[in-house]
């Protein structure tokens, strides 16, 4: 691939989205430098100008959920697009819990005194212009803008073409309060096309844009990350598990399946697959199963798994790495903790994998051996997120092992540099 300076494409189409990402970056210059009080009360403005706007705000999402509905899109897509009290409130209650976290920059940690008096520190810096793709929600919109600013960074998002009219009406309110407010207004660009070679010429802009960050579906991800000449943090799928050990506790396990699958299905932190030992099936899994029956989940399982449940289906391949969002759970009987760790490894998305257990040393070997961004020990997928964690709100769960990893908050959107401070001190 090439970067901007030679890619090759100079429709109208490829200017424009040049031009965005030219002004995003002189827009991020200046935001490195705003103070906290500054960014703040840009945040604040949004949450007023939100409440004001909300009329046109809710009939724009209203044309893009029916015109979703029109084309047979699938109802926990639709979901997800739709803006409902529920997130209304968060939206605007995140926007002041954003305004009510530290601020990272300029932040100096890790400090130490070198043998010549040299002191050494690192400096808490922003990214500089990060580049959101992402699918469905028009709630990311707003809070990966406020995220993204308060870090001191420009975003250039790019959202799903499902939420077009959502997602230019919530840039209109968040450039509006940024107008409002003395911030450069290019410090937040909504690409408003539906044309995905839009997405195309972003990725070749390494120029301007410092991390591309996708949220979607496995095919978006994976396009981004062949096609991007930046640097990709990616939040991916999340196919998530729990494992009911030999030892686990029957109520426990029946409560923590039941929260994880039940509580709000259409998330990423959400339980898509169960694994049992087979100890424990007769009785645990039994009483598990019955319980998700109760609840309309449909279980698709494992031979031995519909041999011991009635009321299961055929598991096929394709089940074991699927990300559901909806009623429907995977199950697999599993001869030993080995057989468990191997199952997350191989079809796991790196997000989050849970062990109900009594026994201390499967739990530690469930810790050590499994990789994913959050892993627990007898608890709820569901704490897979950043207010649960204490990092406060979140740009979403990124599965890249590098810079980031897991539940990202304000701090995954800087970088440190090293800071010395001297008094006349030369190498020699």
């Amino acid at each position: 691939m090439t970067d901007s300076r030679t890619y090759p494409d100079d429709s109208p189409l490829a200017r424009e989205v040049r031009g965005y990402a030219a002004a995003a970056r002189a827009a991020s210059e200046r935001m490195g430098e705003l103070t906290t009080e500054a960014k703040n009360a840009w945040l604040r403005r949004v949450a007023e100008r939100l409440e004001a706007d909300r009329e046109t705000i809710l009939e724009a999402n209203a044309r893009d959920v029916d015109a979703a509905a029109d084309k047979g899109v699938p109802a926990p897509m639709r979901g997800r697009l739709g803006i409902s009290e529920g997130k209304w409130a968060d939206m605007i209650q995140g926007l002041h819990d954003v305004a009510a976290l530290p601020d990272p920059v300029g932040r100096i940690t890790d400090h130490s005194v070198r043998p010549n008096g040299l002191r050494v520190g690192r400096m808490a810096i922003p990214l500089g212009v990060i580049a959101m793709i992402y699918e469905a929600r028009p709630n990311v919109t707003v809070d990966a803008a406020a995220l993204c600013l308060k870090a001191g960074n420009a975003v250039i998002l790019r959202g799903g073409s499902e939420a077009i009219h959502s997602n230019r009406a919530l840039g209109e309110v968040l450039r509006a309060a940024a107008r409002d407010t003395g911030l450069p207004e290019d410090a937040i660009t909504i690409v408003p096309t539906t044309d995905r070679a839009a997405i195309d010429v972003m990725l070749t802009l390494s120029d301007s844009i410092d991390l591309v960050i996708p949220r979607g579906g496995p095919g978006l991800i994976r396009k981004v990350i062949a096609e991007s000449t930046i640097p990709v943090i990616a939040h991916d799928a999340g196919v998530c598990h729990v494992f009911l050990d030999e030892s686990a506790p029957l109520e426990m396990a029946v409560a923590i399946v039941h929260e994880s699958k039940i509580r709000q299905m259409p998330v990423c932190n959400g339980l898509e697959t169960l694994l049992c030992h087979r100890a424990a099936a007769p009785t645990v899994l039994m009483a598990v199963l019955k319980d998700l029956h109760e609840a309309g989940v449909e279980i698709r399982g494992c031979p031995e798994t519909c041999a011991l449940f009635g009321d299961a289906v055929p598991a096929a391949e394709a089940d074991w790495s699927e990300e559901f969002l909806a009623p429907v759970l995977a199950v697999k009987i599993v001869g030993d903790l080995d057989a468990a760790v191997s199952h997350v490894r191989r079809y796991g998305s790196n997000h989050t994998d849970v062990i109900v257990t009594n026994d201390y040393a499967n739990s530690q070997a469930w810790l050590r051996r499994v990789n994913s961004s959050t892993v627990g020990v007898n608890c709820s997928t569901g704490f897979a997120d950043g207010f649960q964690l204490g990092l406060g709100a979140e740009i979403g769960i990124s599965t890249s092992k590098l810079h980031a990893y897991g539940p990202m908050g304000l701090e995954g959107l800087t970088t440190r540099k090293f800071v010395l401070m001297g008094e006349g001190q030369l190498r020699g």
